[in-house]
């Protein structure tokens, strides 16, 4: 039996533990009571004086690849220093009323005061972050910022180097409200696809947005070239960012419900190893010759695919992104010739002697005997006109008439022969002249051909003249006679030209087609007898191969190219000058046409560049096929 004292003890233990549960009990009511009562009012209008935003967040922007998936516009990481203005707010203050004057402020003073307080405070938290670039936004953009999209970071400094990433990684910590962030800006590698490739404009567009969303983060829409085109494809799913904002505006905290999905990627026909080197050989065959305008485009014969586009001079796509400036906008306005002109397709030439593939194959199909000499004189004069004849005077027959571009040959078949214009217009028009081939459907021209109705009304022997030679009222785009080469290569079969061969996912392990674009597409066949190709196919040869060839500064030691050479004469005292031609000649492969503003001529100018294309092709299907074996 327990003592008397050891009692009271058990008894004074059981009293405190009982006096702690009831004051821990008490306390608990009691919080319970401050929340739901003495301060329920308070969380209320903390409810009411918040509220939710939406902000758009855009996707990051599929790529535009090569045939062998090397990129030639992608979106790469950039680094973007951010200011969160409600985490200075307290610094605004501060600096606000050391900066008060002693004399009161009018109303005017006053907002320009305050404008200039923001700007001023994360100007020196900038400049503490040790950083070579400067605050790239002036103090009247943070203001329209402050005004419109307070909940939203505000960039500061765009563009980080590398070394300036490691500097504000190591100095961050010093300064309050200033964060890196990395976003998504569109690069391209080379400036030698800008025209095919195009660029971008920032988009603001969409009324359906501005019903969904708040706010929207930048974002950027294809304004030219295949970004336009397939810009449904590339743009992907824009994200949805959830932000909760204070009565004034503040960012009070954000979550991200719904995350962007990223575009597709668009894959082309295009080699850009045979698109730098046309660009290449471009540019320094007319740089010889003192001209800076001239195209050239690569096809395969048996597809139609494109295997290199380019036209000179070019723009630079990476200036439009984020924005061009209005300077160099003007420049590019008003330079001449001006670099944003695609003359590959959008822009109309007369062909000159290449012509005479059609003229020539016209007059073959009515009739014509390819043996049969006609005696040159150096001019043929139709009325009161005299065309002079390029080729000297003498005996020719159809192959030595091609080779050496004689005017006097073809105008006599077109004109006293009565191989003429009709045969011409309808051998013309079974090429597609005067058609858009639909390649790049904004950056095209249909080129001009004679109508039935103007041949009826008013036509004379002089106008037919002017077209079998090339002249007068018929005009091409280089794409057009790419494919018309092409053609008369593979022996009579018109494809669809194909630029790109198919759209996938941007996940590399789901490298599966969202659209496959099907290859050697029909366009038309020709009406002609395979003897008739066969003799031009001859004489495109001979143009090369042979001593009086026009052709024959293209041509390559084991590599059979055949060609035809042209020069139009335009209005202003300016001339066209063109070598079509393809390679090889017992293979055809490959189709190249080049065309020059203002050349010396065909076999000067533009031959010399096919050649140095042709030997780029040839050098890769060298490597492929060792590669292969």
């Amino acid at each position: 039996m327990d003592s008397p004292g050891a009692q009271r003890d058990r008894d004074s233990r059981v009293y405190h533990v009982g006096a702690c549960l009831l004051l821990g009990t008490a306390l608990l009511l009691g919080g319970l009571w401050y929340v739901q009562v003495a301060t329920a009012l308070v969380y209320m209008e903390d409810q009411e004086t918040q509220s939710m935003r939406t902000v758009r967040v855009p996707a990051v922007r599929g790529s535009i690849l090569d045939i062998h998936g090397r990129p030639l516009a992608f979106d790469q990481p950039t680094f973007v220093v951010n200011a969160y203005l409600e985490e200075l707010r307290h610094h605004f203050r501060e600096e606000w009323r050391s900066s008060q004057p002693e004399h009161d402020l009018s109303t005017e003073e006053s907002a320009r005061l305050e404008i200039e307080v923001r700007h001023r405070v994360v100007r020196r938290f900038t400049q503490q972050l040790g950083l070579s670039q400067a605050m790239d936004i002036s103090p009247t953009d943070m203001q329209n910022h402050f005004v419109n999209q307070r909940a939203l970071p505000l960039p500061v400094v765009s563009e980080l180097s590398p070394t300036n990433v490691a500097r504000f990684m190591e100095n961050n910590w010093k300064v309050p409200g200033l964060e890196l962030e990395v976003t998504p800006q569109r690069h391209y590698p080379s400036v030698n696809v800008a025209h095919l490739v195009g660029h971008l404009r920032r988009d603001n567009r969409s009324e359906q947005d501005h019903l969904n969303y708040n706010y929207r983060l930048p974002d950027y829409a294809g304004k030219l070239g295949l970004e336009k085109t397939f810009d449904a494809f590339l743009r992907g799913q824009p994200g949805t960012r959830a932000v909760e904002v204070n009565n004034r505006g503040y960012r009070q905290a954000e979550s991200t419900p719904v995350p962007s999905q990223p575009g597709s990627n668009v894959v082309l026909t295009l080699d850009f190893e045979i698109q730098k080197a046309a660009m290449e050989a471009l540019e320094n065959g007319l740089g010889e010759i003192g001209i800076k305008a001239g195209a050239a485009v690569v096809t395969e014969v048996h597809s139609g695919d494109v295997v290199a586009m380019v036209s000179a001079p070019v723009f630079d796509p990476n200036e439009f992104t984020p924005g061009i400036s209005h300077v160099l906008w003007n420049q590019y306005l008003t330079n001449r010739p001006s670099p944003l002109l695609f003359r590959a397709t959008q822009e109309r030439y007369p062909p000159g002697s290449i012509f005479k593939i059609i003229s020539g194959l016209a007059a073959l199909e009515n009739g014509l005997d390819p043996a049969e000499h006609v005696q040159c004189r150096g001019s043929y004069r139709i009325g009161r006109r005299r065309i002079k004849d390029t080729a000297s005077p003498g005996l020719y027959d159809f192959k030595r008439a091609f080779k050496k571009s004689s005017n006097y040959y073809f105008i006599h078949q077109a004109v006293a022969e009565n191989h003429g214009i009709e045969h011409i217009i309808r051998m013309a028009r079974q090429f597609h002249l005067g058609e858009r081939t639909g390649l790049l459907p904004e950056q095209e021209v249909a080129g001009q051909l004679p109508s039935p109705e103007r041949i009826r009304k008013g036509w004379h022997d002089g106008d037919t003249a002017n077209i079998c030679i090339g002249q007068g009222e018929i005009t091409v785009t280089p794409l057009q006679m790419a494919l018309m080469v092409s053609t008369v290569a593979n022996g009579g079969t018109c494809y669809y030209p194909r630029l790109v061969d198919r759209i996938e996912s941007p996940d590399p392990n789901e490298r599966q087609a969202v659209r496959q674009f099907p290859r050697a597409r029909v366009r038309s066949r020709l009406f002609v007898k395979q003897e008739s190709l066969a003799i031009v196919q001859e004489a495109m040869y001979a143009d090369v191969a042979e001593e009086e060839g026009t052709g024959r500064s293209a041509a390559i030691q084991g590599y059979d190219v055949c060609g035809k050479t042209g020069t139009a004469e335009v209005r202003g005292g300016g001339k066209i000058t063109w070598f079509a031609s393809y390679a090889p000649y017992d293979k055809p492969r490959y189709a190249v046409v080049v065309m020059a503003e203002n050349g010396a001529s065909g076999g000067k100018t533009c031959a010399p560049i096919a050649k140095e294309i042709f030997e780029a092709l040839k050098a890769r299907d060298e490597r492929t096929d060792i590669a292969r074996k």
